[in-house]
């Protein structure tokens, strides 16, 4: 501040004021001022011209000092400018720093001259001309603010004075949140501080209008948790690449946002409703992602919610997914969990079963050879003990007769039928004979895959299936010899003579010839598979043929030794 004294009076005459622009010429021996009127700047356009016509009038001395240089300016001149620096400079100061710094008659004489000259000392106090890119920064867009006209910067700095306010009146709200959590009592009033609905909800306008003048002003997107109320007391744990990291996963805003919340509530074990939809909503992004589908499933134990209405929001999920392990896991879980409450009731047990099974065939009906699919469908059989189920084995016959060649089909029902308790000894392997098999059931399976090859003789499915039934009741292979040889005829005939339906019956009389000792015949069988009727494996049916001639040596080598031990 200026000294209270007597009012400064007007610089002499021949004093340079800098108002005008002073032109310097210099001799060895003499020094020469001539002044002239300077031209009339025009008015500011845009926030950085203003800023630096701003700065100019506040240091008239520091413009002169730029056009010309020091040593060129008048002794006035160079005496005004140095006491306009020590005022920045000391202004900038604590009062004690500036009477320390500079004493009374110092200081007045500094204010002397700067009322001499009339000079603006109340501007922006810039340490430095204001530059573009340095001054006001850049916009979410990388512009510099200040290129802005001043018309759009005014309404640039409304804008940044709503955010703040609402920001403020945010803030307010977030702390009566923790007053009411601690059970504060307003000193005024003498009563508890409850939040009510209407401040949440001006609280949910609030935060949407902040994240509009964030994005708006600085190109920041709040997410959908970070702007709700609900997630208010949750601190977000976001996922950190390590340094130098060969391949960062560059995930969108969004699912980084709700995984980092997910990381919050499940390092604090917390079940809640708000924890279920968190996951519905990082599975809508992501349904392969196991954890995620792991905590859904302990939030729906610890809260006890309804199975089945679980299950039916599964079944839009599965069917929007149809090749996702995950969904599958989760959903064995739900029938672990809810399967004891059903146990003991028949009924309800019977509608779960049908409930299942009806949804097991829908999703089928879009992709028949779903493995995750059957590999359920098979446990869920034998969890829910539907092995006399008659709906399980039709709908099974249903799958085979819309497409005869689906081997999930011909797999699973082989299961339902030889893994039933009914006929099946426990530790028994899939391929091993079982006593408990009956012969009526082994006929029954056999006239079925036949009915089935006649469909198409060439579909492996019906003969493997053939083949499994009669290992599993004991019999020989030579038991559906007279089958077999319907679909070849006069083998070895001649080229024209002979007529081969199916390579896999073919396959069949080798095994069966094979079984029955007539090696040659069984060598005729691979040999003609390997010459005309299967060439492209023909590698594997003369490998088939070593094996048939090894096999008949050891059985040979072993004939003779049991001879040999006989004889002495």
């Amino acid at each position: 501040m200026p000294p209270k004294s007597k009012a400064a009076t007007k610089p002499k005459a021949t004093e340079s004021a800098p108002a005008t622009t002073t032109t310097t010429t210099t001799n060895p021996t003499t020094t020469t001022s001539t002044s002239q009127p300077a031209s009339q700047p025009s008015e500011p356009a845009t926030v950085l011209e203003r800023s630096q016509h701003r700065y100019e009038k506040t240091r008239p001395f520091e413009a002169a000092r730029r056009q010309h240089g020091l040593s060129k300016l008048s002794k006035e001149d160079q005496k005004g400018w140095i006491c306009d620096q020590l005022l920045h400079l000391t202004d900038r100061l604590p009062a004690a720093s500036r009477s320390r710094l500079l004493g009374p008659k110092a200081s007045k004489e500094i204010w002397w001259t700067i009322n001499g000259t009339n000079s603006i000392v109340r501007g922006l106090k810039y340490k430095h001309k204001p530059e573009p890119h340095t001054t006001w920064g850049t916009d979410r867009d990388g512009h510099d603010v200040g290129s802005y006209s001043i018309e759009r910067f005014d309404e640039r700095t409304k804008k940044r004075i709503a955010l703040t306010a609402l920001q403020v009146s945010s803030r307010v709200f977030r702390e009566n949140v923790e007053r009411e959590k601690r059970g504060y009592v307003d000193a005024r009033s003498g009563q508890e501080v409850i939040v009510t609905e209407r401040e949440i909800d001006e609280e949910k306008v609030r935060r949407s209008k902040m994240a509009a003048l964030k994005k708006e002003l600085y190109g920041e997107i709040t997410g959908k948790l970070a702007s709700s109320v609900e997630w208010e007391d949750v601190v977000p744990i976001p996922h950190e690449e390590p340094e130098g990291a060969l391949a960062a996963i560059a995930y969108p805003a969004e699912y980084a946002e709700a995984m980092s919340y997910l990381r919050a509530v499940m390092s604090k074990k917390e079940y809640s409703p708000r924890c279920l939809r968190l996951t519905e909503h990082i599975i809508a992004m992501n349904a392969a992602h196991y954890t995620v589908w792991l905590y859904r499933a302990a939030n729906i134990f610890a809260l006890g919610l309804c199975i089945p209405e679980e299950i039916e929001w599964l079944n839009e999920v599965a069917l929007a997914n149809l090749k996702n392990y995950q969904i599958w896991h989760h959903r064995h879980l739900l029938v672990e969990h809810y399967y004891p409450t059903i146990a003991s009731d028949p009924t309800a047990l019977a509608q779960f079963a049908k409930q299942e099974r009806d949804f097991l065939i829908a999703i089928l009906s879009e992709d028949t050879k779903n493995y995750h699919v059957w590999s359920y469908r098979s446990w869920l059989v034998g969890k829910l003990g539907m092995w006399e189920d008659e709906e399980e084995l039709k709908s099974i016959e249903t799958l085979i007769d819309e497409d005869v060649r689906n081997n999930s089909a011909w797999s699973h029902r082989f299961f339902l039928v030889f893994s039933n308790p009914k006929y099946a000894t426990p530790g028994k392997g899939a391929t091993e004979r079982d006593e408990k098999v009956t012969q009526e059931l082994v006929d029954r399976e056999v006239k079925y895959a036949q009915e089935k090859t006649y469909l198409a003789p060439q579909n492996q499915s019906p003969w493997n299936y053939m083949r499994g039934v009669l290992v599993k009741g004991g019999q020989q292979l030579a038991s559906v010899q007279g089958f077999v040889e319907e679909f070849v005829v006069k083998l070895g005939e001649g080229e024209e003579e002979e007529e081969v339906r199916s390579t896999h019956a073919l396959d069949l009389f080798a095994e069966i010839y094979a079984e029955k000792g007539e090696n040659e015949k069984a060598d005729l069988c691979l040999r003609r598979l390997a010459e005309k009727w299967d060439r492209i494996r023909g590698g594997y049916w003369e490998w088939r043929r070593k094996c048939l001639t090894k096999s008949a040596k050891v059985v040979q080598e072993e004939t003779e030794k049991v001879e040999a031990v006989a004889v002495a």
